[in-house]
């Protein structure tokens, strides 16, 4: 049995920033170092993006998950992979090569998690056209991901800023679709599922908003029925639950109480509700966590940033952020896995 959590890191889309934001996340002193680390990648890139950033880092290689564990604690090994040739890189743009990649190193993680060799995964950016390129048939990467580890029960993203976490009831869909989505059952299961995952981060007494989907909350029935029909007693069964729930708040003011600190977490109809929100009150620090898979995966909220690709102007603060929360939630887990099978011992 482990000693400690395994964390597993990837470059991301080879043509997006991020290479580049590994190799200065591997330099930075206010990375988490209570986990073994492995970087997984092709080794010419990996060298690629140290002579961009002039960020040296001799890592010890390891040839299969598995031997992380034996490296000292803190410390980041390299599992070089083969997924693409240099002569088929191309810088700033979605390619099919390049998503191919990402899906190939992202299926070698899952497959580690799935034996329990690893305890998280923190992936650098990826591109989802240059994936549906390369053949992947799911909407987005948390679908990829559901699928790889069968899950089940429910899933859905969540976006984090410091404190402030945000999950929705639909995501990568048109908006003209947004209320197919909208269900007593999907307000209950995200709720849930955000509450839980906010303990496992360290918060111990999670405070929960759940927005409403129209205008001033649809102004008691005139400008829409969804917060009266589906968005009240779904938070009515909540709190009958004993979950800390309130809402539906008008999600045009509900983010000022957020900010204010009034609640930990807000429960969105849509993507861009609380995308929006997010990314104005701080773009360059927020992370994307994959909830409702039996591992953490989380990833920079940005993007891959072709428009800089190439150039080391990669801002490392959400990599960081990232990189620091999958450890945190890595170690939680773990820990917990532990304490399972002392008891069952």
């Amino acid at each position: 049995m482990r000693k400690a959590p395994v964390v597993a890191i990837t470059l991301g889309d080879p043509s997006g920033i991020g290479p580049e934001l590994v190799a200065k996340l591997l330099a930075s002193e206010q990375r988490v170092r209570h986990c073994h680390c492995v970087l997984v990648g092709d080794e010419w890139l990996w060298k690629n993006a140290q002579t961009l950033t002039r960020l040296m880092h001799d890592l010890p290689v390891i040839n299969a998950f598995e031997e992380a564990e034996h490296t000292p604690l803190g410390s980041v090994c390299f599992l070089p992979v083969s997924t693409m040739t240099e002569a088929d890189h191309k810088v700033g743009v979605a390619n099919k090569e390049s998503g191919a990649s990402v899906l190939n190193v992202l299926t070698m993680c899952l497959d580690a998690a799935k034996a329990s060799e690893i305890d998280a995964i923190c992936f650098a950016p990826l591109n989802k056209q240059a994936m549906k390129l390369a053949g992947m048939p799911f909407e987005d990467e948390l679908h990829f991901f559901a699928d790889q580890l069968e899950v089940e029960e429910y899933f859905c993203e969540f976006n984090t800023l410091g404190d402030i976490w945000t999950s929705r009831i639909s995501s990568h869909v048109p908006f003209k679709d947004v209320t197919q989505y909208l269900s007593q059952d999907r307000i209950i299961e995200a709720t849930k599922l955000i509450h839980d995952c906010l303990i496992k981060s360290g918060v111990a007494r999670p405070k929960i908003a759940i927005a409403a989907l129209n205008p001033h909350g649809g102004d008691g029935g005139i400008c829409g029925r969804e917060e009266i029909d589906i968005i009240q007693p779904a938070v009515k069964t909540l709190q009958d639950q004993h979950y800390p729930v309130s809402g539906p708040f008008p999600a045009d003011t509900l983010f000022l109480k957020v900010r204010d600190g009034e609640f930990d977490a807000v429960v969105t109809m849509y993507h861009d509700q609380g995308q929006i929100a997010i990314k104005l009150l701080g773009f360059e620090k927020g992370v994307t966590v994959q909830g409702g898979l039996p591992i953490a995966i989380t990833t920079p909220a940005h993007g891959t940033a072709f428009d800089i690709s190439g150039k080391n102007q990669a801002n490392v603060n959400a990599t960081l952020n990232a990189f620091n929360l999958a450890c945190v939630m890595a170690q939680s887990a773990f820990k917990e896995t532990l304490a399972t099978n002392n008891t069952e011992a």
